[in-house]
């Protein structure tokens, strides 16, 4: 996933395994970001993502995990009126991120269709699990692929009650913390390098953090497209979102910052969850429930 991955387990409940079985869940933890990178990498051709847009107007029958989290995806595309959107492979090679991290290489998908694709050029059929795309596509599960793996893994470490998962800053806290407290989350600053802006005591819930200074490209920005305009991103700096799983937060946190911090902020009020919105010039937006959270100390 080109990023690191942390693990910290602060103790065990009283009914909980035995050391050596905490030590097979935390290597059964691991081993869901190697097999979410195996289904969910569009750089690799063999991917299982991959294979489904091979053949156009052909229905592909897809895994469970790759089904749901299309699914998922489709969902989270449909509720943003695009702003969140799968199907923005093409337009992220063509801005430059076309490199698998592992190996440097480049990929090159082919020339972008003709006409504009979108979420909707994906069809999913319940009963079968099949996936059909109806025109040469590239399909992109980037915007919540970490937060998936975290999902994942969170569920191979919950008997054990308090831990957390920290991938690239994403992050999954359960529990309390070594000095039995709620996990301190400090929000990075969007223009200060290694500088907290705010901090939030989170308990059994997942932050995930887009912002415009994570990836840039050489000649292009930053990587958060707006894939109904096929430009970046720009009314935002950063977006955090609070909510009960990764794949919500990290998928939420990237439609609210290509809505904007009116729409996005609607958005995440909509869901339910907690989020906090700057703008490039430092401008505050924050669901109505932050404050409940936030650590002013």
């Amino acid at each position: 996933m080109g990023t690191i991955a942390t693990i910290e387990l602060v103790g065990t409940n009283p009914s909980s395994a035995p050391s050596a079985d905490m030590d097979l869940a935390i290597d059964r933890a691991f081993e869901w970001f190697r097999e979410v990178e195996r289904v969910c990498n569009r750089f690799d051709p063999a991917s299982e993502l991959s294979q489904l847009t091979k053949a156009p107007g052909v229905p592909v029958t897809a895994g469970a995990l790759l089904f749901a989290t299309l699914d998922f995806a489709l969902a989270i595309a449909d509720d943003s009126g695009g702003a969140f959107d799968p199907t923005v492979g093409h337009q992220m090679e063509r801005r430059g991120f076309n490199r698998d991290y592992r190996t440097g290489a480049a990929i090159d998908s082919g020339p972008m269709p003709d006409e504009p694709v979108s979420y909707r050029d994906v069809h999913l059929d319940q009963a079968s699990r099949q996936v059909t795309v109806d025109r040469p596509l590239v399909l992109d599960l980037g915007g919540l692929a970490k937060g998936l793996a975290i999902d994942l893994a969170a569920q191979e470490l919950r008997p054990y009650g308090h831990f957390a998962i920290d991938v690239g800053g994403d992050l999954y806290l359960a529990g309390h913390n070594a000095a039995d407290s709620p996990w301190t989350v400090a929000v990075r600053h969007p223009r200060r390098d290694r500088e907290a802006i705010t901090r939030l005591r989170i308990t059994d819930a997942a932050v995930c953090t887009s912002g415009d200074y994570e990836r840039q490209s050489p000649d292009a920005g930053h990587h958060i497209i707006d894939p109904r305009a096929g430009g970046t991103a720009g009314e935002l700096a950063s977006v955090t979102v609070i909510a009960p799983t990764a794949m919500l937060a990290d998928a939420l946190a990237t439609a609210a910052f290509v809505l904007g911090p009116v729409d996005g902020l609607r958005l995440l009020e909509r869901h339910g969850v907690n989020g906090l919105l700057y703008t490039p010039a430092l401008d505050r937006y924050a669901t109505t429930g932050l404050a409940e959270i936030e650590d002013r100390g």
